[in-house]
């Protein structure tokens, strides 16, 4: 299954792609100029308004085309070309915003303008936003230059990186038979029930590493580099809190989610030492174990058992999402299998001129990926929650982003082990705690591996060999021993694609937020029942309407408080009591 593109445009040479392409470019010119010029009403502001929304439109249809292009065939020449000729006018996007927020920075009384228009009270948060960023703007003489050299510093590190990602091909060998398969199809054999298949696909992944490790750390360098010169021009203390007002985030916030992870870290030590054991094994659990299917799982899923599970189990939490998730097989929203030349990992991308959602996944039969699709086609129900919500206030922070995902992932969960019998939950239990140990401890150790990048970054660069150690003292510090010593993952940092973005540093955090927010989400539903609905669509429709605290108290969570990610954490270990006393009995 692959997904239909046609919905955006019929290739890179239909008229509509061009003319939007054109229509994009004149309309940013009139942005930046409307902005520079703009008087300080009401009416001038509506304008800006309109502007805005027209060019958020074509940016997004032209922008979403190449780029989901380029996530299911990296080598696509016609993307690559759409994609360079883009850029520019997506910096011309950025000094548009720029040029508006220094404007709105002068005004005296934003709050009367805004009660003097319905279409401004409806973007109220937008304009703040835009106001309080204004001490954020790079110098305007500066602006374009810097956003010139971007497109051939970080934009072109990043892409280089997925380049070399999507084409990375690994020697795999098994019993005396040698494979070459695409580098995300390797990973994918980490959730083999057959731990000769793990073992032989770790060491063929780390031994294929080596051969790209120097253009991967000079992508990293590269990029982190012009994160700390950003960060400089922008009049931030920090790479960290410029990556703070990305995600409408505040530091008290992240300090209580950082304490409650710490503190967890023994727990989750304990859950790697029992599934060891559980593996048949003692101490800590080797790396290319983490994944390794533990009691018995349902057989091998196909994509239309994935579907059947999905519309059944999520028709009876929501009408409105089983009758999404048809949608998206009818209309062919997802690309589904891994091949050469198509990114590793999952997505979701929200088209909302078009109402709808693309969603990437390697899919591989395993309830893990019945699983990873539940949660990608969570973000495709946040979009469709916020449908109706003008295309200005529907870009939502990395923070909040996953938590319709992970809601998702925690209701399958729950209703599978439900109707489990005895190996069946310990293989769910399993499967719960080992994607938590993912975004809470692996999420800390890449925490903790950016933050010295970062810091050791501004000094000078880093090679391949000390990109590696940062990593496994990273490790260590949250795996601790939990882990086997000797087995290890150093190139964790040329794996993740998440360390190369560009326009998110730290793109870390947001999704440990991110798994402890949506399971005291689910606590909620939990309580309430069916009644919770209404208030879960409008906590998703709102996520664009105020900052990560505001948005949390309209469901009555207070996420400054270590308290409430403390008990969302305490969940996890409750999981981990009954995985203890199955496995006891199992003993």
């Amino acid at each position: 299954m692959t997904w239909d593109l046609s919905k955006l445009y019929a290739g890179f040479d239909a008229p509509e792609f061009l003319n939007d392409v054109e229509e994009l470019k004149k309309t940013a010119d009139e942005a930046v100029e409307q902005a520079r010029g703009m008087a300080l009403t009401v009416p001038a502001l509506e304008a800006a308004l309109r502007t805005s929304e027209k060019v958020a439109t074509l940016a997004t249809k032209t922008m979403s085309f190449v780029q989901l292009t380029l996530a299911a065939d990296a080598n696509n020449e016609s993307a690559m070309a759409a994609y360079t000729r883009l850029l520019p006018v997506m910096n011309r996007l950025e000094e548009g915003t720029s040029a508006l927020s220094a404007k709105l920075g002068q005004a005296e009384d934003l709050d009367a303008l805004i009660e003097g228009s319905d279409l401004l009270k409806q973007h109220a948060f937008l304009l703040k936003q835009l106001q309080r960023n204004a001490r954020h703007v790079i110098d305007p003489a500066l602006e374009p230059v810097v956003l010139k050299m971007q497109m051939t510093g970080g934009s072109a590190w990043e892409q280089l990186r997925d380049q070399l990602d999507s084409n990375h091909t690994v020697e795999y060998t098994l019993d005396e038979e040698t494979k070459t398969l695409p580098l995300s199809a390797v990973r994918g054999l980490a959730y083999s029930p057959d731990a000769a298949v793990r073992k032989a696909a770790y060491e063929a992944e780390l031994a294929a590493y080596p051969k790209m490790e120097i253009p991967m750390a000079a992508c990293l360098n590269g990029i982190k580099g012009e994160a700390l010169t950003l960060c400089e021009l922008k009049h931030f203390d920090t790479v960290l809190d410029m990556a703070l007002d990305t995600a409408n985030m505040d530091r008290e916030t992240l300090d209580a989610l950082l304490k409650a992870m710490e503190e967890s870290l023994p727990m989750f030590r304990r859950y790697f030492r029992l599934k060891a054991k559980l593996l048949g094994y003692e101490g800590g659990l080797k790396f290319y174990d983490l994944f390794a299917p533990v009691g018995r799982m349902q057989g091998d899923y196909t994509p239309e058992d994935a579907r059947a599970l999905l519309v059944k189990e999520f028709g009876e939490f929501s009408p409105r999402m089983a009758n999404m998730m048809n949608r998206a097989f009818d209309e062919r929203w997802i690309d589904m299998y891994p091949r050469e030349g198509k990114t590793g990992g999952a997505f979701c991308s929200g088209v909302h001129p078009l109402g709808m959602s693309y969603v990437l996944t390697n899919f591989e039969g395993s309830y893990s990926s019945v699983s990873t699709l539940a949660h990608e086609l969570g973000h495709a129900y946040h979009n469709e929650c916020m449908r109706d919500v003008p295309i200005l206030m529907s870009d939502y922070p990395m923070p909040l982003a996953e938590t319709a995902s992970i809601f998702n992932e925690t209701l399958l969960a729950q209703r599978m082990l439900e109707k489990a019998d005895s190996p069946m939950r310990i293989a769910m239990l399993d499967q719960q705690l080992g994607d938590a140990a993912q975004v809470i401890v692996d999420i800390m150790s890449r925490f903790l591996f950016e933050s010295e990048v970062v810091r050791r970054r501004a000094d000078a660069t880093l090679s391949a060999r000390e990109l590696c150690q940062i990593m496994l003292d990273a490790q260590q510090k949250t795996y601790g021993d939990g882990l086997d010593p000797e087995c290890m993952h150093p190139y964790m940092w040329a794996c993740k694609s998440h360390y190369y973005s560009t326009g998110v540093h730290f793109y870390n955090f947001p999704y440990a937020f991110g798994q402890l927010f949506a399971v005291g989400v689910y606590a909620l539903y939990e309580q309430k029942g069916a009644d919770f609905l209404p208030d879960y669509e409008k906590l998703l429709r709102m996520a664009g309407s105020g900052s990560v605290r505001e948005v949390a108290a309209s469901v009555g969570i207070d996420v400054a408080d270590v308290n409430f990610w403390r008990t969302s954490l305490k969940v996890f270990e409750e999981k981990l009591e009954q995985l203890e006393a199955l496995a006891k009995k199992q003993a």
